[in-house]
C-alpha cells in the first residue's frame, strides 16, 4: 500500500487552525513571527483584525500550519511515498520534499500572497456538473469569453475559470443551459488567479525568486502545471504556476496509477480529502508509462552537463576549511563599533561561515560580554572570532581573549607588529603528546602592503618575543619555538574596501602577495603552508569568482553585511546604505589615523560627512593652532560641524579621557587642533550608530563599493529590501552563484 500527502491551498483556512501545533515547534515559530513582522499563532488562533481571509495572510498561515504539521507528523514516523499540494500546497509539498528550508518557503509564499492580493479587474467561478470537454468547447466558440479559461480542474465535475471580472460575472449564462449544468459559483476573490491575467505578478515573482537557493525535490512531488513528478527547475514550475491551471484532477489519476490508496491531508481542513473522494468516484487510474530520459542539445550539455561539478562548499581552500571547522571558505569580517554584531557572528557560525565580532572603538566591558555571549551561544561547536586593531586598549583587549581562551583573532589596522599581538600569537605555542608543536592560537591578518605581509609572514619580531620572555608573559619554550611559526596563519589582502583601505586593485596586489608568500615559504619552510585571501570590492558572484579565479583560499565580505538584519548599526543607515550604487562612495581622513593622512572609504550619498572630514584635515594641514583660524572658518565649525564652541569640545575630549583612563597629554597647540577635530570623527559614528536621523548628513558610514555592486545585483529580488537580507543566507546566495558561474565559464574554456 502506498502512501501519499496532500497540502491544502487558500480555502481551506479556519480560526482556529494549528492548534496543537505550536507548541511543538517554537523555533519554526519564531522564525515566522520575524519574517512576517506579526504573530502567526495569534493570527491563526483568534484572527483579532479579521486578516485571516486577506490573501496576504491567508497563505503564510496555511504554508505554515502545514509545515509544522507534515513536521509532526515526520516526528512521529509518519512518511508518503509522494505528495502534492494544491496550488498554494505546492509550497508546503516541497518544503516536505527538502527543496528549500522552512524560512525560504515561508518568504516565498508571504511575496506571492502579497502580489495576489494586488490583483485586480480578475475574477473566478467554480461550474458544478460540466466536465472539461464542455467547458473547454463552450469557452472557444464564445467570442465574449475569449479571455476566460481554466484555472483548475479540481475534479470531473467541478472546474474553475477565470478571467476578467465581467465576463465571468456573464459567463453563468452561457453555461448553465448545458446538459449536465448543476452550479455556477463566483468565487471571493481579487483576482484571475492561474490565468494570463497574472503575468505581471509572476513577472515580479520571477525576479523575487531568483536570488534564493532551491535543489530538486529530494522526495517525490507532482507539479501542479503537468500531473507528473518534477522534472523542470522548481522555480520555472513555481513562476508558471501563476498563469497556468492546477491539474489537480490529473495529478490524483497519476497517484492511483501509481498504486496510492492512502491519501492524507497535511493541513488545515479538509478540502482535498473531499475532492479525492469525488475523483475516485468519478475518474479512473491514469496508466503510467516509464518516464523516458530527457535529451540534451549540444549548448545545453555545455552548460549544464560540463563533466564536472563546482559546488559552493568546494569552493576555496579545503585546509582552512578544516582548520576552522567550516563548510565555506569564507568569512565576514569584524566591522567596529560592533557593526558585527554577536547576532551576525551567531548567524553566520550555525551556518557554516567564520565571522568576527568587531571590537573596534568599543570598551573593553562590551567586548567581554560579547565574548560571553557568542561562547553561550556557539560553543566549540560552531567557528567565530574577534577583532582585534592597532589601538590604545589593544594590550587590554589580548589580555581579555587570553582570559576568555579564544583561539581566532583577525587583525586590521597594522603597519607593524605589536609587543600585545606577538603574545597573543607566542602565547599559543604547546607541544602534544607526539612531541609536535602547535599554535592554538589562530591569527588571520588583513593587510594592503607588501611591506606588512612580509611581516605576517615572517616569525614575530626576535626583539618584541625577548621583551615578552623578560616580562614573564611567555615562556622560555615558547620563545624558542616562535622562531619556528609565521606571525599569521593567513593574509587576508584588502583590495578596495570600506574602512581603511590603500585603494588597491585586487587584480595587482593578490597576486604580488601570493608570489611574497611562496618566495617567503620556500626561505623559511613553515611547518604550515600560510593561506590567503581575498577582501574587498566583493559583492557581486563575478568579483568572488575573480578572487577565487586569481587564487584566493577564501573570500571575505563586509560592507554587504553591513547592509543586513543583524549587523549592528542604525535602521537609518541601513535605508541610506540599501540605496548606493557603486558610485557613491568616497575618501576621507581616518580618525584613528587623522595626524598621519591616512584614508578610509566611507558613504558619500545623502550626507556631508566625506567633505567636511577633508576640510578639517586640510585645516590641520594648513595650520599650527586653532587660534590661527580666521573668524568666518571659526564660526563654521562651531555652528554647522561641532554645534558647539571648540573649546567646549577640546573639554570633552579631556573628560573622555579621565573617565576611561586613557594616556591623554597635549604637548602642541597642534595636537590640541588634531584631538578637537577627532571629535568630529567619533561624534559621526555614534551619530549613524544611534541612527539619529536630524543629523544624518553628519553620519559615518564606512562602505566600499561592493555594496552598490550588490544592490544592483540584487535588484528585483526580495533582498532589494534590506530588512529581507539576513547575512548568512546572502553569503550562501553569493557562494552558490559563484560556484555556478564558475562551472559555467570554466566548461567555456574548456570548449
Amino acid at each position: 500500500m502506498k502512501k501519499a500527502f496532500l497540502f491544502p491551498g487558500q480555502g481551506s483556512q479556519f480560526r482556529g487552525m494549528g492548534a496543537g501545533l505550536w507548541e511543538l515547534f517554537p523555533e519554526e515559530v519564531a522564525i515566522a513571527d520575524r519574517i512576517l513582522g506579526y504573530s502567526i499563532r495569534q493570527l491563526c488562533e483568534d484572527d483579532p483584525d479579521g486578516n485571516l481571509r486577506n490573501t496576504q495572510y491567508t497563505q503564510p498561515a496555511i504554508y505554515t500550519v502545514s509545515a509544522l504539521q507534515y513536521l509532526k507528523e515526520q516526528r512521529e514516523g509518519n512518511q508518503p511515498d509522494i505528495m502534492a499540494g494544491h496550488s498554494l500546497g505546492e509550497y508546503s509539498a516541497l518544503f516536505a520534499a527538502d527543496a528549500y528550508d522552512f524560512a525560504t518557503g515561508l518568504r516565498l509564499v508571504q511575496e506571492r500572497g502579497r502580489l495576489m492580493s494586488q490583483a485586480s479587474e480578475g475574477g473566478m467561478a467554480a461550474i458544478i456538473g460540466l466536465d472539461k470537454t464542455s467547458i473547454e468547447t463552450t469557452l472557444q466558440t464564445h467570442r465574449s469569453q475569449a479571455h476566460i479559461g481554466i484555472a483548475n480542474y479540481n475534479t470531473p465535475s467541478q472546474i474553475v475559470i477565470s478571467g476578467g471580472r465581467s465576463e465571468i460575472m456573464e459567463a453563468q449564462t452561457v453555461f448553465e443551459n448545458l446538459e449536465g449544468y448543476r452550479g455556477y459559483i463566483p468565487l471571493q476573490v481579487s483576482g484571475a488567479f492561474h490565468s494570463p491575467l497574472m503575468r505581471e505578478a509572476a513577472a515580479q515573482f520571477q525576479r523575487f525568486i531568483e536570488p534564493f537557493t532551491i535543489v530538486p525535490p529530494q522526495k517525490t512531488v507532482l507539479a501542479n502545471t503537468t500531473a507528473r513528478p518534477y522534472q523542470e527547475a522548481v522555480k520555472k514550475v513555481l513562476v508558471d504556476q501563476m498563469t497556468q491551471p492546477v491539474c489537480w484532477t490529473d495529478s490524483i489519476r497519476y497517484m492511483m496509477g501509481m498504486g496510492v490508496t492512502d491519501f492524507e491531508e497535511i493541513g488545515p481542513g479538509t478540502v482535498l480529502t473531499g475532492l479525492v473522494a469525488k475523483i475516485k468516484v468519478e475518474a479512473t487510474p491514469l496508466e503510467i508509462m516509464p518516464t523516458p530520459l530527457t535529451t540534451q542539445t549540444a549548448s545545453e550539455k555545455a552548460v549544464y552537463d560540463p563533466g564536472f561539478s563546482i559546488t559552493a562548499k568546494g569552493l576555496g581552500n579545503e585546509d582552512f576549511k578544516k582548520e576552522y571547522g567550516l563548510q565555506y571558505a569564507y568569512i565576514a569580517g569584524g566591522m567596529a563599533y560592533g557593526i558585527a554584531s554577536t547576532n551576525l557572528v551567531i548567524a553566520m557560525g550555525k551556518a557554516g561561515f567564520l565571522s568576527f565580532f568587531g571590537t573596534g572603538g568599543l570598551p573593553l566591558s562590551e567586548i567581554a560580554e560579547a565574548i560571553q555571549t557568542l561562547q553561550a551561544a556557539l560553543g566549540t561547536h560552531h567557528p567565530f572570532g574577534m577583532n582585534l586593531v592597532h589601538s590604545p586598549l589593544e594590550a587590554q583587549t589580548v589580555q581579555l581573549y587570553l582570559d576568555h581562551g579564544i583561539r581566532i583573532i583577525e587583525v586590521s589596522a597594522y603597519i607593524q607588529a605589536s609587543k600585545a599581538l606577538v603574545r597573543y600569537r607566542v602565547a599559543g605555542l604547546e607541544q602534544d603528546d607526539k612531541g609536535h608543536i602547535t599554535c592554538k592560537h589562530k591569527i588571520i591578518a588583513k593587510i594592503s602592503r607588501p611591506e606588512v605581509a612580509r611581516q605576517f609572514l615572517l616569525p614575530p619580531p626576535q626583539q618584541l618575543v625577548d621583551q615578552l620572555l623578560a616580562e614573564g608573559t611567555i615562556r622560555e619554550d615558547q620563545a624558542r619555538w616562535s622562531r619556528s611559526f609565521a606571525l599569521a596563519d593567513d593574509i587576508c589582502v584588502e583590495a578596495d574596501s570600506g574602512g581603511h583601505t590603500d585603494q588597491r586593485s585586487a587584480f595587482t596586489i593578490l597576486p604580488a602577495i601570493i608570489s611574497l608568500r611562496d618566495e617567503l615559504q620556500d626561505t623559511v619552510r613553515y611547518p604550515n603552508y600560510i593561506r590567503v585571501g581575498l577582501g574587498g570590492g566583493i559583492g557581486t558572484p563575478g568579483s568572488a569568482a575573480a578572487g577565487f579565479m586569481l587564487g584566493a583560499d577564501f573570500i571575505l565580505t563586509g560592507s554587504i553585511n553591513q547592509c543586513t538584519v543583524e549587523a549592528g548599526t542604525s535602521a537609518a543607515v541601513k535605508d541610506l546604505l540599501v540605496t548606493v550604487n557603486i558610485q557613491d562612495t568616497a575618501y576621507a581622513p581616518a580618525g584613528d589615523m587623522f595626524e598621519l593622512g591616512s584614508k578610509i572609504q566611507v558613504l558619500k550619498k545623502g550626507v556631508f560627512f566625506p567633505a567636511r572630514a577633508n576640510k578639517l584635515y586640510e585645516l590641520y594641514r594648513r595650520h599650527q593652532s586653532l587660534e590661527e583660524l580666521d573668524a568666518k572658518t571659526q564660526a563654521l565649525l562651531e555652528e554647522k560641524y561641532f554645534k558647539k564652541p571648540l573649546e567646549v569640545v577640546y573639554q570633552e575630549v579631556t573628560a573622555y579621557h579621565q573617565k576611561h583612563g586613557l594616556d591623554f597629554e597635549v604637548k602642541s597647540d597642534k595636537q590640541k587642533m588634531a584631538s578637537v577635530f577627532k571629535w568630529y570623527f567619533s561624534r559621526s559614528n555614534q551619530l549613524a550608530l544611534m541612527g539619529d536621523r536630524d543629523h544624518m548628513v553628519d553620519f559615518q558610514i564606512w562602505c566600499g563599493p561592493a555594496l552598490g555592486a550588490f544592490n544592483q545585483w540584487v535588484k528585483g529580488s526580495c533582498y532589494e529590501d534590506w530588512q529581507q537580507r539576513h547575512v548568512a543566507e546572502i553569503a550562501k546566495h553569493l557562494m552558490e552563484e559563484t560556484s555556478k558561474l564558475l562551472e559555467k565559464q570554466l566548461m567555456t574554456f574548456k570548449n
